[in-house]
């Protein structure tokens, strides 16, 4: 299970910046410890437990790059074409028969071992064959178009790192690496609920006051895009007890427990509450824009395991920004995952805004190519926090940092694409 310091912060004051939540998440986290040896194919989206060192070279040998002639570059005539002997053709999978002598030269194919003595490869396209005799032209470097053992991985080199999020690329490394296994942490594992008295589950009746619960749907399938494990444990009424009592229930077998709604100031925003008697709050305000009311906590599970708790705002956009700024960090450092820093691109705003100081702000844009080439935003017509299809009509969002208080048009900003946000 992971293991958390059970530390309260004082969460009263000013709003915290996000680079100091970030510092707390790691501060407070630790890693599930649990490991696992999962099958290659069963990897993606696994974070690494051991270091890989690989056993084996890549290649294995030295060997051609392209279709063409193995030869010997001290043959070679630097100001004129080289008439030379072809003794053997050697296809990928095949193994020469003999040393490459002088005057020679070796028919060979991409992939196929290099014969001994051999330190060139001319492509086929730059040579001439005539009655078994290669014409090769001068002004070839010598090492053109040889690839050696060991280019790509040599024997004992660290090729993965522990704590890498595992993408198909690094798969495949293990596979060249012959291994059939990677030692992997567990999944984590996060409750999830939803909270509100007017949140309905979609496909029931509508009373006039309700909303159909959207939220849950959104954070799950972002909780298992980043390799969550995620249980599904509906909607929680607004009641302080009940709530309390569900949290601590979740806390007992799960890492995280994440809650959307409730954790305001308002007189019926109880998760907040519930959380402070059976945990330790780390953090509830930061400095973000939506979002600002988000909370962490530390719960002490029944069973005395302890676990992660993030409480998010109930609009969507919200939810969306809060999930990506604070429980994506929070998971990926549960999961034992090397940090991953959200990199913004670099684009033009093509509108006007202005902002508070000393707070981050994500506006939702569409982004296109400019007459000149460059990214360019338009910023979505309307802001409210509640507008979920404004996450559908959008691409991604244009990030405003904390010491920006005006955005005109030809300024630059940061842009975050929904597609890298949600990977």
């Amino acid at each position: 299970m992971a293991q958390l310091i059970d530390d309260c912060f004082a969460f009263d004051g000013p709003l915290m910046r996000i680079a100091d939540m970030e510092r707390l998440i790691v501060e407070r986290v630790s890693p599930v410890i649990e490991r696992e040896d999962i099958a290659l194919n069963g990897a993606v989206g696994r974070v690494l437990a051991a270091d890989v060192v690989s056993g084996v070279n890549v290649p294995p040998f030295d060997n051609s790059a392209v279709d063409g002639f193995a030869v010997r570059s001290e043959d070679l005539n630097a100001s004129g074409e080289t008439r030379l002997n072809i003794i053997e053709r050697v296809t990928a999978g095949a193994s020469p028969a003999r040393k490459l002598g002088k005057g020679e030269a070796t028919r060979i194919f991409t992939g196929a071992p290099v014969p001994e003595g051999a330190d060139t490869v001319f492509m086929q396209e730059d040579t001439r064959v005539e009655a078994g005799v290669v014409i090769v032209p001068p002004g070839l470097k010598r090492g053109a178009n040889f690839r050696l053992a060991g280019e790509d991985v040599r024997v004992g080199a660290t090729v993965l790192q522990a704590g890498r999020r595992l993408m198909p690329q690094h798969v495949a490394l293990g596979a060249a690496l012959g291994l059939t296994t990677l030692t992997v942490r567990r999944r984590v594992r996060v409750a999830l609920f939803s909270t509100g008295d007017e949140i309905v589950e979609p496909g029931k009746p509508l009373a006039k006051a309700a909303l159909y619960d959207s939220n849950r749907y959104l954070l799950s399938g972002m909780l298992r895009a980043l390799g969550a494990e995620v249980t599904d444990l509906g909607i929680l009424h607004d009641d302080s007890v009940q709530l309390a009592q569900a949290i601590s229930e979740a806390a007992r077998n799960h890492d995280l427990v994440l809650t959307s709604g409730g954790v305001s100031t308002g007189e019926a925003d109880h998760v907040r509450d519930a959380v402070a008697k059976i945990g330790k709050l780390v953090f509830w305000r930061v400095a973000i824009k939506p979002g600002r009311p988000v909370a962490m906590a530390v719960l002490s599970g029944a069973n005395g395991h302890s676990a992660a708790f993030a409480g998010l705002p109930g609009n969507p956009v919200a939810v969306f920004v809060t999930f990506i700024r604070v429980v994506r960090p929070l998971l990926l450092r549960l999961a034992g995952a090397l940090p991953e820093s959200l990199i913004a691109v670099p684009a033009r705003a093509t509108f006007n805004y202005k902002k508070k100081k000393d707070r981050r702000e994500y506006i939702r844009v569409s982004a296109r190519i400019g007459s000149d080439g460059a990214i360019e935003l338009e910023k979505y017509p309307h802001e409210g926090a509640g507008l979920l299809a404004s996450l559908t009509e959008t691409s991604g969002l244009a990030e405003i940092t904390e010491d920006i208080t005006a955005i005109a048009p030809g300024d630059m900003l940061g842009y975050l694409p929904y597609a890298v946000l949600t990977n």
